[in-house]
């Protein structure tokens, strides 16, 4: 059995609450946010016990805490948590910008706490499926990786927030892209962003809205496409793409996984096997988690791509 406090009770913080009550071994043990309303209405609607401070959450026996916040906040929960003895799951991106990363991840491993980051990915058949065929060699050498996501309105309807717009914590770059860096990662090794563009409205204080680079997965010399628009004339699309010589892998819309070979229709790999969850892996303190190390990683790339610098 594991306990869990949580911080945020906003869209994730809520999926996270639904996603606990369906494991076996996980227990809920306090629930804090700064809007009393919106905590109000997630005891009635789950039942969940919900505190008045963060203090209280982190005095309330918890093995782990989740970080449900703005990014901006992340670091100085973080670092509060691991400095009581508390083990850490936070949602991406790790934190506001790298300096705050480091901090995190400082903080933790001078406390010696254990810290994960929330990657549903990581969690899935498909993924688990897609990294198969690719280490064992069913679509041969791989030659390019691509991820295409585009969005016709960003935020997109059911992610309305005071920041999830902003220049500052908001916008896709942050929002979706470190699920993907997170698995190129995983999958191909270090990457080196070699060029990228990034366009901002002219309001100074609106988040991107298109996006493109180039990188090389170092480990193989992998070239690496990453693109990203939005407000546009289509629905959205998350294509992950894997090519190889034999075939290529599809990852849409998170987690419909398609194979193609030469001259043939893609076809679409259903009854995948289940896979553990985030929470089991959790209670084996299993090297599929997602470190803070890891997530400063991904950090680095994001900020990185968030500069206006054209080269």
């Amino acid at each position: 059995m594991i306990s869990i406090g949580i911080i945020g009770a906003g869209i994730v913080g809520e999926r996270i609450i639904k996603q606990i009550q369906q494991e076996n071994g996980v227990e809920i043990l306090a629930v804090y946010d700064e809007q009393q309303e919106r905590l109000e209405t997630l005891h009635k609607t789950y039942g969940v016990p919900i505190a008045e401070t963060l203090e209280e959450v982190l005095n309330s026996q918890i093995d782990w805490l989740y970080i449900g916040t703005p990014p901006s906040s992340h670091s100085a929960i973080a670092r509060l948590a691991a400095n009581a003895g508390i083990h850490v799951l936070s949602e991406k991106p790790l934190a506001h910008n790298v300096e705050d990363g480091e901090a995190m991840v400082k903080a933790a491993q001078d406390s010696r706490v254990q810290t994960a980051m929330h990657f549903p990915l990581m969690y899935s058949p498909s993924v688990r499926e897609m990294a198969k065929r690719i280490r064992n060699g069913s679509i041969g050498k791989i030659v390019r990786v691509e991820l295409q996501t585009f969005f016709p309105d960003w935020p997109r309807a059911w992610q309305q927030n005071p920041w999830i717009a902003s220049r500052s914590q908001g916008g896709f770059v942050r929002e979706v892209f470190p699920h993907y860096l997170q698995l190129i990662h995983r999958l191909f090794g270090e990457l080196e962003i070699e060029s990228h563009h990034i366009t901002y409205p002219a309001q100074p204080d609106k988040c991107e809205t298109g996006v493109i680079a180039q990188a090389v997965a170092l480990q193989d010399e992998i070239p690496v496409l990453l693109t990203g628009l939005s407000g546009i004339g289509q629905k959205e699309l998350l294509e992950f793409k894997v090519y190889g010589e034999k075939g290529v892998l599809t990852l849409e819309n998170w987690s419909a996984l398609y194979v193609s070979e030469k001259y043939e229709e893609r076809k679409q790999l259903a009854d995948l096997k289940p896979v553990p969850s985030l929470f089991e892996e959790m209670k084996k303190h299993s090297a599929l988690l997602v470190p803070f190390e890891e997530g400063l990683i991904i950090q680095r790339y994001i900020d990185f791509l968030l500069t206006d610098k054209k080269s």
